[in-house]
């Protein structure tokens, strides 16, 4: 891996750990088998510009950020970015005898403009770059919780504990690997599943095989934070909560809200380090 291409790979495992999706349903929403994204993700081969473009897709995220690094990461791996040495100077030839190739050709002169051409054209797409990657807006972050510059370079925690309550667990980057305290399964079909990040120091909850109005919330004795199904993407791919502050023997505690009058809430609890218990209220009679 070159380090052209580090911040590509770095920013693709953000990406995909912000989906929450494994390897293999990955692959059942792209063109890409499970094997070739375990390449990608970790560096041993540059991913196809489209494979990029599909991963922004599934992940509802600009592409323009991403693309930026693939270019820069795909000019290194082929090595169009290599530039020829410059040749060692030479006397200037006498106006009455101008150099020319060895059997004719091109003089050598344009030869030189092209490299200068070159340089500089690679110098303006890095700034380019550069710049674009300041300026290209992250949609869907707050306001008031701005992603950090190192988000897409670094793959470590950006909070801790009390700091990540009420966080984004994607955008802070405690949803890599965490620990999956439990899943549980509701009367309606939907999956509702506790997650904890030690790194982190806080859990949250994600819920999938949902319909729009259905709602979850997750506590661990302190706020409670929820997430509500809005429309039909919601109901197609993994809905999480905001972080809720959890160390180790921390109760964690989650409720599902069907959006039906007459469905009943049901909740699960899990203990980090522990094992889970799940409740329904009991039946009117």
């Amino acid at each position: 891996m070159t380090a052209e291409h580090t911040p590509l790979t770095a920013g693709l495992r953000e990406l995909r750990a912000r989906t929450g999706l494994s390897l293999a349903a990955l692959s059942q929403c792209t063109a890409y088998s499970k094997s070739s994204w375990e390449r990608y993700l970790n560096g041993k081969s540059l991913p196809p510009r489209q494979a990029v473009q599909d991963l922004c897709r599934v992940a509802n995220e600009p592409d323009g950020r991403l693309l930026a690094l693939w270019e820069i990461a795909e000019a290194h791996w082929s090595g169009r970015a290599a530039l020829p040495a410059p040749a060692p100077d030479k006397p200037r030839p006498q106006p009455q005898e101008p150099l020319r190739p060895p059997g004719g050709g091109r003089p050598r002169g344009r030869s030189a403009r092209f490299i200068v051409v070159l340089a500089s054209a690679y110098t303006v797409i890095a700034g380019g770059v550069a710049l674009a990657l300041l300026l290209l807006p992250d949609r869907g972050t707050p306001a008031d919780e701005p992603l950090s510059a190192s988000a897409p370079y670094s793959l470590a925690p950006q909070c801790h504990g009390a700091a990540c309550e009420g966080r984004d667990p994607m955008r802070m980057v405690c949803g890599i690997a965490p620990d999956n305290l439990t899943t549980y399964r509701t009367a309606t079909g939907a999956h509702v599943e506790l997650r904890h990040s030690q790194k982190c120091g806080a859990s949250w909850a994600r819920v999938w095989g949902t319909r729009i109005g259905d709602r979850v919330e997750v506590t661990a004795g302190g706020p409670t934070h929820d997430v509500r199904i809005r429309d039909k993407d919601d109901t197609d791919s993994y809905v999480y909560t905001e972080m809720t502050a959890a160390h180790p023997g921390s109760t964690v505690r989650a409720c599902f809200r069907p959006a039906s009058a007459d469905g009943e809430q049901e909740c699960v609890e899990a203990r980090v380090g522990g094992a889970a218990t799940a409740t329904r209220p009991p039946s009117p009679q």
